[in-house]
């Protein structure tokens, strides 16, 4: 459910919309699996979905996804900062991002911010790691 939630998002951020093609193509999926998907999250109350119109999310359904968006976004940061290649990154991030806690979240958050504004602490902490 995060990632039609999140590609919905970012599908209306580039282009105003969320066709249920875009989303197949994006996640790789078959459209009758991203059609169903997105009647469940209509029955949720988290997106409209019109057959052959689009998907818009909703206020709740808006909020979820800025939530994932932010999640995915703050791990991938935190893991940039030890120097890992991007296609590292994106794997562990997919797998993370589904069972990281909101606490743990937290505290991969200010140890990022916090290692940012230390580049000190950021070399030792990645020369520890060599």
């Amino acid at each position: 459910m995060d990632d039609y939630l999140e590609q919905i998002l970012h599908l209306i951020e580039a282009k105003g919309y969320a066709r249920a093609v875009d989303i197949s193509k994006n996640l790789g999926i078959s459209q009758a699996s991203v059609t169903n998907m997105l009647q469940r999250l209509d029955g949720e109350g988290l997106v409209k979905h019109e057959r052959y119109r689009g998907t818009v999310l909703t206020e709740q359904g808006h909020r979820i996804a800025q939530a994932i968006v932010e999640r995915h976004e703050t791990l991938t940061r935190f893991l940039r900062l030890f120097g890992l290649d991007e296609e590292t990154i994106y794997h562990d991030v997919e797998g993370m991002e589904h069972h990281v806690s909101r606490a743990t979240l937290e505290v991969i958050r200010v140890l990022a911010d916090s290692l940012e504004k230390d580049a000190e602490l950021l070399e030792k902490v990645r020369q520890r790691l060599s």
